[in-house]
């Protein structure tokens, strides 16, 4: 006898769900694509409405523009990599999602864990490798620019 697919528990109270979205960046003329996982919040009533709703953020997520180097970079939505419910309220403390990993040696696991200065929100941020594709937004750079060179005149 065939046991029924199971899905994951739901609490029947859920509202709120993680999706990590797949969005692809091609920019003419480089051979180099690069891939975001984008790890969103969704607000929804079932599981269902959670995977419309983040299909619905990867497809608004598509964009197609001009970078410093004149070059068209198209993001494309490529589809979830994964989709998970939160079984917590959610307040300080709460639990969003975890990672289980079985039978790890110490030395993994100490690969795992980072000083407080090699943390994202504490890391010096660095100029990106000229090498590297250039995704960035020349309207976007643009305009930065401008209000920076605005706020110095504004200060002298």
């Amino acid at each position: 006898m065939k046991e029924a697919n199971k899905m994951a528990y739901i609490p029947k109270d859920a509202k709120w769900y993680i999706a990590e979205i797949v969005m692809e960046c091609k920019i003419e003329g480089e051979s180099q694509n690069v891939v975001h996982v984008n790890i969103i919040l969704i607000r929804a009533d079932s599981p269902d409405e959670a995977f419309e709703k983040a299909q619905e953020f990867g497809r608004e997520g598509e964009d197609s523009y001009l970078n410093p180097k004149n070059q068209q970079v198209s993001w494309c939505y490529r589809g979830l990599r994964d989709l998970n419910v939160i079984h917590d309220e959610l307040e300080d403390g709460a639990e969003l999602m975890f990672e289980e990993k079985i039978d790890i040696p110490e030395e993994r696991i100490q690969k795992m864990i980072h000083p407080k200065h090699k943390l994202n929100v504490f890391r010096p941020i660095e100029p990106r490798d000229s090498s590297q594709p250039n995704y960035g937004c020349q309207e976007i750079i643009e305009e930065a620019l401008k209000i920076i060179a605005d706020d110095a005149a504004e200060n002298n």
